[in-house]
């Protein structure tokens, strides 16, 4: 049996609207394989906090006001040879202008 990839591992702060649609660009990049499955991932839902400053064009609430809003923290593995990949799906999938994000290594590998 040959060596496994290290996997990584996203996890980003969803508008529960753009959940599944984040999630769908995430998987066609290979993100959430796990061994032998697929669209692995966990998702727990919360409150987003956030206000909007300078020129900043949110794409929920207004410049200068605090907002709170239903999100999902989603986390999803990775190999680690694909995270520019599935950064890039999550920026180009997410509906706001600076999604919240963090890649943990997993520093075992």
């Amino acid at each position: 049996m040959g060596e496994r990839e290290a996997l990584d591992v996203l996890v980003a702060h969803i508008p529960t609207t753009h959940t599944e649609q984040v999630l769908a660009a995430l998987f066609a990049v290979g993100a959430g394989e796990v061994g032998e499955y697929r669209e692995c991932a966990f998702v727990q839902q919360g409150e987003g906090r956030f206000r909007p400053v300078g020129s900043a064009n949110p794409t929920i609430g207004t410049v200068g006001q605090p907002e709170r809003v239903v999100e999902d923290r989603v986390e999803v593995a990775f190999r680690r040879s694909l995270r520019a990949h599935v950064v890039a799906a999550l920026r180009d999938s997410h509906p706001y202008e600076e999604p919240s994000f963090h890649v943990l290594v997993n520093a075992a590998d």
